[in-house]
């Protein structure tokens, strides 16, 4: 059976995107230093590696070796993913391939959009958290379903959908934007693996129930 994991990268101040996230501004103020951990090595995720093969425009990810293992084990491991309708505008339904190329997207919305780039993954749209989890894991068998966005985050959490949680940590204060981890309920996490990479220290916790 599919487990459900949010696996996203943060400031050490908790924020998922700076201030004034959009379409024009994706990462938001200062937020373009999140994501420097993934093109400060040389070690590149064999899943982009043959999407880019395959014609499939894809980013340029260059990891160290200790972020790719971690990195590239749960992009082998993904099954499906879901996402908030905002973070699927701001990052322009990724031109029709999802996050990783080829695993179904479900976003949640209430406004189904009229039309979907062309790519290799299939979108599905639905309003109810509950209903993507179900649909999202028969698609993944018993591979991840993996949660993209704050909101489907808080969503899971308050339902009690949530298994795991993956955080990459930079060494970055934001201090203001989209912050993970708002108004949450509270939660009794049991701490999996902590790996200490160049730039980043990514934490992995089980929630317990």
């Amino acid at each position: 059976m599919a487990k459900v994991i949010v696996d996203l990268t943060v400031s050490l101040d908790g924020f998922v995107a700076g201030a004034g996230d959009g379409p024009q501004n994706p990462l938001g103020a200062g937020g373009e230093g999140l994501f420097r951990w993934y093109f400060d090595g040389e070690t590149p995720i064999r899943a982009y590696e043959e999407a880019a093969a395959r014609g499939v425009r894809v980013p340029p990810f260059r990891l160290s070796r200790a972020s790719a293992e971690v990195f590239g084990e749960l992009v082998d491991s993904g099954g499906a993913v879901i996402t908030g309708r905002r973070t699927y505008d701001i990052a322009g339904a990724w031109g029709g391939n999802g996050p990783v190329p080829g695993v179904p997207v479900f976003v949640l919305t209430h406004r189904p959009p009229s039309s979907v780039p062309v790519g290799e993954s299939a979108y599905t749209f639905t309003d109810d958290i509950s209903t993507a989890v179900a649909q999202a894991s028969a698609a993944a068998g018993d591979r991840y379903v993996s949660l993209m966005g704050a909101s489907p985050v808080r969503e899971c959490l308050r339902l009690g959908l949530l298994d795991e949680i993956q955080l990459h940590v930079v060494p970055l204060l934001l201090g203001g934007g989209v912050r993970l981890f708002d108004q949450v309920p509270a939660a009794t996490l049991e701490k999996l693996r902590v790996v200490d990479a160049p730039g980043v220290t990514h934490l992995r916790y089980r929630v317990v129930r």
